[in-house]
């Protein structure tokens, strides 16, 4: 992502969050879309939605990136394939199915959101650490084999880095993912903007649906957002594109 680009997106977000303020101090509310949203309910659904999403991220951090690591390792690419056929088949399953089949498992709550978010958002950073681990040049691995790094050493210090680029891709992704995943969250009882705009929606209640979704559409903009800018901070100085 350019770097214009990174200054004009949080840009348009505060001009369209400041709109959606505006109009929303304007519009008619009746009791039911006052209610649905008195008491702090925006700020706890909002929330709820930014808890679910960077929870969830960092489970599929902790659990992707060091699987895609050990993958690559000689000793256990035989079991590649069958690790990417379980992510696959995880992202490949409706997620509004997925979640219904983890609540009737672990019941109503945060717990099963939780699981369903992660499952759905593995294959991305799985896959993109396998890949940028994989692309590496062997002769970069040799010559660092041959100074006299030991594995651990040509791993941290060579390959992760130049993986980054690709793994960090895969993270971005994951995240967007999560953000628009946990809007079924509440379908399970685990909370987050989608109660606002599965209320606006029952309820027939446009101020209550439109709010929701903008929120969440702002929140998806912002951590990708974000996630580009770690992409920029985060690579290595020889892999910049002005490089």
């Amino acid at each position: 992502m350019s770097r214009q680009k990174l200054t004009l997106l949080p840009s348009v977000l505060v001009v369209v969050l400041f709109g959606t303020w505006i109009w929303f101090r304007q519009a008619e509310l009746d009791a039911i879309s006052a209610n649905a949203l008195s008491n702090g309910a925006v700020w706890l659904a909002l929330w709820q939605h930014i808890q679910l999403t960077v929870v969830s991220t960092f489970f599929v951090l902790i659990i992707a990136i060091p699987l895609g690591i050990l993958l690559t390792r000689e000793s256990f690419r035989r079991a590649t394939p069958v690790a990417m056929t379980v992510a696959n088949t995880g992202q490949a399953t409706p997620a509004i199915g997925l979640l219904a089949l983890l609540v009737i498992w672990l019941g109503i709550g945060t717990r099963a959101a939780l699981i369903g978010i992660i499952v759905y958002a593995l294959l991305p950073v799985l896959s993109n650490t396998i890949a940028g681990l994989k692309a590496n040049d062997p002769t970069l691995l040799e010559a660092a084999r041959g100074i006299g790094m030991s594995p651990r050493e040509v791993l941290t210090r060579v390959e992760l880095p130049l993986a980054v680029p690709l793994i960090l891709a895969g993270v971005r992704t994951a995240l967007v993912l999560n953000v628009g995943t946990a809007t079924l969250a509440t379908f399970g009882g685990g909370g987050g903007l989608g109660v606002l705009i599965t209320t606006g929606i029952t309820n027939q209640r446009m101020p209550v649906l439109v709010l929701g979704s903008i929120l969440t559409v702002a929140l998806a903009l912002l951590v990708d957002w974000l996630a580009s800018l770690a992409e920029v901070l985060l690579r290595p100085r020889g892999l910049e594109p002005d490089a």
